[in-house]
């Protein structure tokens, strides 16, 4: 069991605050949807939690279980029970999946997991997955399409079994079929009394995870904390509601992308303020 605990967190790059003050606690077993439109924060915010030396933190504090994050290394991090899925996992070359995937078990084991027992727990989460047992044998994303990519990420999950998880839009680039994949995975997880923080822009993801809870992140901050009934409306209303009732400015990004609908097909028009 994990609970997550962040008070007052300021996070910058290069200089630009990106984070200005988060607040945010998730308790155990719980899976909290975490909304806002683009360039507003969530992914800094996964990563800040997983340790990436990207980010300067500047103020404030990352509790896991009462234990202090910050002072954490990543794989500290990790073997503490912390696992991020990216939403852009790298391609490693040189590097065998299968290789990848055992290093990440030994390193949260105190003795080393035998080979046999590996490979058939390799093969029994594959075949959950849909997952062809050859891409085990293949460099670490390397030549992967965004979905085998997206499922690669899904079935460390599964092996390393963590207790606090991170999913950064790990349903974007997967056709239907895939996304119910993920989603049995991600139930299999909350069966396990993980409890997750989860970014998406589509409502269909959350329909079949069932968040118990949503926040929504606007301009580095969270700015509103409620019921999954959130969900419905943002995909319904977009985020123009809190501009208007919270009277909360929402900055726009470089890329013109952040005004946007969750949808159901992440296809919504911007809001205009």
């Amino acid at each position: 069991m994990k609970k997550l605990e962040i008070k007052n967190l300021h996070v910058s790059v290069e200089g630009k605050e990106i984070l200005k003050g988060v607040n945010l606690t998730i308790n155990e077993h719980e899976t909290v949807a975490l909304l806002g439109p683009n360039g507003h924060g969530k992914s800094t915010l996964l990563s800040v939690i997983m340790g990436h030396p990207k980010y300067q933190v500047t103020e404030g504090e990352i509790f896991i279980d009462g234990e202090d994050v910050l002072k954490l290394t990543v794989d500290e991090r990790s073997k503490k029970g912390i696992f991020l899925a990216m939403q852009y996992p790298s391609e490693v070359p040189g590097v065998i999946n299968s290789d990848f995937l055992r290093a990440s078990i030994n390193a949260h084991r105190e003795t080393p997991i035998k080979l046999f027992e590996f490979y058939r727990e390799l093969d029994k989460v594959s075949k959950s997955m849909d997952i062809p047992m050859d891409m085990a044998t293949r460099y670490l994303n390397e030549g992967f399409s965004g979905g085998e990519k997206k499922r690669n990420e899904i079935l460390q999950m599964l092996l390393l079994k963590p207790d606090f998880i991170m999913l950064d839009e790990i349903d974007s680039g997967l056709d239907v079929d895939a996304l119910n994949v993920v989603s049995n995975a991600i139930e299999e997880m909350q069966n396990n009394n993980s409890s997750l923080l989860v970014v998406s822009h589509y409502a269909r993801l959350y329909s079949l995870i069932k968040p118990t809870r949503a926040v929504v992140m606007i301009n580095g901050k969270i700015v509103v904390d409620g019921s999954a009934a959130l969900i419905d409306r943002i995909d319904k209303e977009g985020y123009e509601w809190i501009h208007k009732e919270l009277n909360i400015s929402i900055k726009k990004d470089e890329n013109k992308m952040n005004n946007v609908s969750i949808g159901t097909c992440a296809v919504k028009n911007a809001i205009k303020k």
